[in-house]
């Protein structure tokens, strides 16, 4: 399980990455097509995040708790 969350993060990150890049490349350019893939392209850049966001909370309400390693330890 370790192994698929940091797989799933590395490519939460490239695809950030590559949002951002494009962000920056469509405000460059100079068309009404960048101007429109612009505007998409921030939206994403906003929106992503926030779903990624949301489906790792859903993840932890909805998951098992026979995973110790995942969670906070109540132990002291």
């Amino acid at each position: 399980m370790q192994k698929l969350k940091r797989i799933l993060a590395l490519t939460g990150a490239v695809l950030l990455v590559a949002l951002y890049a494009c962000t920056l490349i469509f405000a460059l350019m100079d068309s009404d097509w960048a101007d429109t893939m612009l505007k998409a392209s921030i939206a994403a850049t906003i929106l992503v995040p926030v779903l990624l966001y949301g489906m790792i909370l859903m993840a932890r309400v909805l998951k098992k708790d026979d995973d110790p390693t995942d969670g906070p330890s109540d132990i002291q």
